[in-house]
């Protein structure tokens, strides 16, 4: 008896009608399908009338759990891998079982899908052509700001994850150690509600200071772009606020921007900085 395979396969990260045609018919044609949440592949399965057999393969499970599916395999059993969404094995437990089944020189196949990774990224309007996935950062303050710390130096545009009670910390930590960059959070991508929140940094966390995120979260910051993403005081301490302003717009902020980037520098009131601001003016 020959070995089965194991097809890797793509599912909608949110809207049910996400899927190709080639996913639907690797869904109904296995023997078997390993889901990271039973529940949720069923109400998928339900929608497209498929009754394939299911089996939970989370990361509670990942190691007893990969042995039992490649001795299946080995047994002619062909398998439908799924996650939650979106791609198997981009941060998810998948990894473990196709590391496993390539040291066995088991068949992987590829059924491509949807990714929340890409989605995010080509909605952003930051730089597409080079990018870094740096999945879920860590989940404790120092771990996440020692992390951040690595990323100083990154040119390439970054996308994250990130849960909804995490991101106004993240953000802060961004801001403290990565500064004022631009960054697009993509929220419920596909959904009913979905929503993308743009701008600097500091306009998208008091953004969601003011109203907490819900849902699924992943956002695109822009790259180190080879400039100061914070003015040093000896920049800007023999200027005044007016030519701080202007110094600021030429790096490519909006008057608004600027006027709120010179208060928190000079830690002045914003009104005050804004009296100033008016002067200038702006080509339309």
């Amino acid at each position: 008896m020959s070995d089965g395979a194991l097809y890797v396969c793509g599912t909608p990260i949110g809207n049910l009608a996400d899927i190709t045609l080639r996913a639907l018919d690797t869904l109904k044609d296995v023997d078997l399908i390993a889901a990271e949440d039973t529940r949720r592949t069923q109400k998928l399965l339900n929608y497209y009338q498929i009754k394939t057999k299911l089996t939970s393969y989370h990361e509670h499970n990942a190691t007893s759990k990969s042995k039992q599916l490649l001795s299946k395999i080995k047994d002619g059993v062909d398998i439908a891998l799924v996650s939650d969404a979106g791609m198997p094995g981009i941060s998810d437990p998948g990894y473990e079982l196709i590391k496993l089944l390539r040291k066995q020189s088991i068949q992987i196949i590829p059924v491509p899908g949807p990714t929340a990774v890409t989605s995010s990224l080509v909605v952003s309007g930051l730089p597409t052509d080079r990018f870094v996935f740096e999945g879920f950062l860590p989940r404790k303050n120092k771990e996440r700001t020692s992390y951040l710390e690595r990323l100083k130096t990154e040119e390439r545009t970054i996308v994250c994850y990130e849960a909804p009670h995490r991101l106004v910390a993240t953000l802060k930590d961004i801001l403290e150690i990565l500064g004022d960059r631009q960054i697009v959070v993509c929220r419920e991508l596909t959904k009913k509600f979905e929503e993308k929140v743009d701008g600097l940094v500091s306009e998208v966390l008091e953004r969601f200071e003011e109203q907490a995120p819900k849902g699924e979260i992943a956002f695109v910051l822009e790259g180190n772009q080879g400039k100061d993403q914070e003015l040093e005081g000896p920049k800007w301490e023999g200027l005044s606020i007016l030519e701080h302003l202007k110094q600021r717009m030429k790096e490519g902020l909006t008057k608004k921007q600027a006027i709120k980037k010179v208060a928190q520098e000079r830690d002045l009131p914003k009104s005050e900085v804004y009296q100033i601001g008016i002067k200038i003016k702006v080509d339309k």
